[in-house]
């Protein structure tokens, strides 16, 4: 059965995974994990845009302050020492942190961990006194990761970890559940794409739009709005070339209307081994083009909808056990602007961004306290160490002494991108990003503070601040 809600948010994923909230884990920030689950699946000809992966690589770096002090942290490089200074003089308890022999910024976490005999004999150390890894999800790059080391997956075999991760099964289980979900078709084949935009063009006839959702695209990648009948037909062209030409008759992925949002909401729980289900949370998601920006602490909801939503995670967490799933999941929903629920647009059955701020919110976080999980884009022309950054923030950065300000969860996405040798001197600017969860005692006060970091990191090129 779930713990004592005394139990902080890790011992309860280490209970729920693996029986012990004592089982030391390796955690592993395998982003956009969907590329691999998307590997041999056919979806749509390229779409959408993609985020520089150096960056999206560096976002291993989340995982450092999820995990506890008996765990440890596998990293593509090594932290800055002021960032892990910072860190502690917050009273920060970090765990081991192990990295990568080399790393290449194309390149996940995992992929140059595999690649990493002194990493890896290290892992095999760790397996030995009883170490799970726990990735950001569950791929099979991570079980070779596990046969190469003898850690124990804390997650379910890829297999059935990708197939619950399909837009397709979110679809299919929310109809089962009978929960209410925006018009839509799932389609496997050509064939099904085909006779789905037959009937998609009815939505598009009355107005309403229509989105075209690769079964394991993320953060915006593989979506395409459709607004009229002619953009569809010339999709279902472009599938039908594509199909011919390759001999392969399959297609994953769905179209359904496109909704008339209000609020956009990220809830969360952890499904056990036994088929229980902790509800954990549910945040206001900020999202801009359907790519992920943030979360808004707590979510502004009416309490029906917040027990609306506990009661779906229920049904969910139940029918994801049965399909043999364990582990964390966040669940993509949305108020309508009538103020109806759309309770599923996608089940992500992995580490969400919304993860990686549960030990700051348990530490940091109090009555009366709101915040919101940002990320502020910064324009370099050299590599910058965080005193600098420090600098720059003065009184805004988050400190126990003021319980207010910027906490930075992840600097190494500010330098991600950096050219090899870079110094200040280097003439061509680079973009990076600063992660942090703003922590104030008042929207207002949430508001100023947001705008003022703003205004800091993007006032001018961030090589000397």
């Amino acid at each position: 059965m779930p713990p004592s809600p005394r139990q902080n948010f890790l011992d309860g994923v280490k209970h729920a995974c693996t029986g012990d909230p004592r089982t030391p884990f390796v955690l592993l920030g395998n982003f956009e994990v969907e590329d691999e689950w998307a590997v041999d699946e056919v979806g749509l000809p390229s779409v959408g845009g993609s985020a520089s992966a150096a960056i999206v690589n560096r976002m291993d770096e989340f995982a450092l302050l999820l995990a506890g002090r008996d765990d440890c942290v596998v990293l593509k490089s090594a932290p800055d020492p002021g960032y892990l200074s910072y860190l502690e003089e917050l009273g920060l308890e970090l765990p081991e942190i192990l990295v990568t022999d080399e790393q290449d910024p194309a390149h996940s976490v995992s992929v140059d961990a595999l690649r990493s005999p002194a990493l890896t004999g290290a892992l095999a150390r760790l397996a030995e006194r009883g170490a799970h890894l726990l990735p950001h999800g569950m791929s099979v790059l991570e079980e070779r990761l596990c046969e190469l080391t003898g850690l124990a997956p804390a997650l379910p075999p890829a297999a059935l970890v990708k197939s619950v991760n399909s837009k397709i099964y979110s679809r299919r289980v929310a109809d089962e559940l009978g929960l209410p979900q925006a018009r839509g078709w799932e389609c496997e084949s050509v064939d099904e794409f085909t006779a789905a935009a037959d009937a998609a063009r009815e939505s598009l006839a009355a107005g309403r739009r229509v989105g075209v959702k690769d079964a394991f695209g993320v953060s915006g990648k593989g979506i395409m709005v459709v607004e009229d009948g002619r953009r569809l037909d010339q999709l279902v062209r472009m599938v039908t070339r594509v199909s011919r030409r390759t001999g392969d008759p399959r297609l994953a992925v769905v179209i359904e209307e496109w909704a008339d949002k209000a609020v956009d909401l990220n809830y969360h729980f952890t499904v056990y081994r036994d088929g229980s289900v902790r509800f954990d949370f549910v945040k206001e998601a900020i999202t801009e083009n359907g790519v992920h920006k943030g979360h808004r602490i707590p979510a502004r909801i009416s309490a029906a909808h917040r027990a609306e939503i506990e009661r779906c995670a229920d049904l969910l967490g139940a029918r994801l056990a049965a399909d043999g799933f364990h582990g964390v999941v966040g669940v993509d929903a949305i108020v309508t602007g009538d103020g109806g629920l759309l309770p599923v647009l996608e089940i992500n059955a992995r580490n969400n961004m919304s993860t990686y701020q549960t030990a700051l919110q348990e530490r940091f976080m109090g009555p009366g306290t709101v915040a919101l999980a940002r990320q502020y884009p910064v324009s370099l022309t050299g590599a910058m160490p965080f005193g600098e950054l420090r600098e720059r923030l003065g009184d805004l950065l988050f400190t126990t002494a003021s319980g207010r300000g910027l906490l930075v969860n992840n600097f190494a996405t500010v330098n991600a991108a950096a050219p090899a040798g870079s110094g200040a001197a280097a003439p061509d600017s680079y973009g990076g990003r600063l992660y942090g969860l703003l922590i104030a005692h008042s929207e207002a006060e949430l508001a100023e503070l947001d705008d003022a970091v703003a205004l800091r990191v993007r006032k001018e090129s961030l090589t000397h601040v």
